[in-house]
Order: structure tokens, then sequence, then C-alpha cells
């Protein structure tokens, strides 16, 4: 599944790798990476997969989901095409409250005591998917984890989603699509080291050289 993925992700430019001239992100992070799952959504196929393989996950890791949760804005058309296949609930959860009617956070029906998975496009640091973790919690959710469809396995979001004690499925990470993209002549076999140098270290820019 994770190769299937990477493949899928990279064919369409979803996943898109430039280590000679790295992209800059609005922290003013230089990266070799660019990600936009959002173009799996108009791609038939590659969608397909991709839902496919998150109803599998949660069937398989969180068997006992009752409702689908899904990111803004990112999670939200994933968790609704996933919630389909399963036959379960969805809704979605905002970045902040709404600032008239209801002044809802939290989009969709939601029980106290209900167990929830959330689904997420992408995990970089795990700082915004966490705080759609503790809204739930909040809201008296059970979160039995998260369903994404790309991880980059950063130590400082690996480190927040365990501080968190929250769980994290994803479909294909950042040292499968690296090789994968090594192997489909989509990068360099040398440019792996950077990719993995970058991961590892993201505010050393060291690897650029």
């Amino acid at each position: 599944m994770e190769k299937l993925i990477a493949k899928d992700l990279l064919s369409i430019g979803a996943v898109f790798f430039r280590p000679s001239e790295p992209f800059t992100w609005a922290s003013g992070i230089k990266s070799p990476v660019y990600c936009d799952n959002r173009l799996t959504l108009t791609a038939p196929k590659v969608r397909d997969d991709v839902e496919n393989a998150l109803a599998e996950v949660i069937k398989t890791n969180y068997p006992d989901c009752e409702v689908l949760m899904g990111t803004s804005t990112a999670g939200i058309a994933h968790a609704a095409i996933t919630a389909h296949i399963l036959n379960k609930p969805m809704g979605y959860v905002r970045s902040k409250p709404k600032d008239h009617g209801r002044t809802n956070m939290i989009e969709g029906k939601l029980e106290k005591g209900q167990k929830v998975v959330v689904v997420e496009d992408l995990i970089s640091t795990g700082g915004s998917v966490i705080e759609v973790v503790d809204a739930l919690r909040d809201a008296g959710a059970i979160v039995l984890g998260i369903a994404s469809i790309f991880t980059y396995g950063m130590k400082k979001g690996l480190d927040r989603l365990a501080a968190a004690n929250v769980k994290n499925i994803s479909l294909t990470n950042f040292d499968v699509i690296a090789q994968v993209a090594a192997d489909e002549g989509y990068i360099a076999p040398e440019d792996i080291k950077k990719l993995i140098a970058f991961r590892d270290n993201p505010a050393d820019e060291s690897w650029i050289k």
C-alpha cells in the first residue's frame, strides 16, 4: 500500500521533489519537497486508491470507529468519501470557531462518548491535527486515532503525537516516497540523503550544499 500510494502521489505531482531548487515554506524554511494532496481529488484513479486505502486503514486499525471527522479544510473531502465507503457518519472540525450563528467549531452531529477517527491529508509538525484532536476530546469524543494520507515523520511531529497520546496511521511516508521517487526516476538516487537530512532537521539547511 505504501508504495502504491507513493507512486500515485508522485504521478500527479501531489508530492513533488525539487532538491536542487528548494521551495520556501511560510515559516521561511527551505524545503526540497512540496506536498498538495488536494490534487488527488481531481485524479479519479488516484482518488479511488487513496479513499479505499483510508477505509481499509480505519477498518483494520480502528474497528470500533463510529464517526469520521475531517480536518479543515484539506481533510474534509477525504473524510466524506471514506465515510461513504464505510457507511459511517462524518463531520469536520474548523480551525477556529465560526464567528456567527451557533459559533460551532465542530460541524456535524457528535455525541459525547462517540468513538472518532480524524482524517487528515498530511502531517508535518503535527500542530494543526492535534488541535483538532483536542477540540474533539473537549467535546467529549473518544479519539481512537488519526488516519492520514502522508506523513513526513519529522521528530517534532512524532513527539507531539506521542505527548498528545494519539496514534496516527499514514498510507505512505516520506522515506517510502523518497525511495520510490529515486526508483522511478523523479530524483537522482544520491538526492535521497539530502531529503532525509532535511526531514531529520528542517531548520538545518546544510543539506542544500
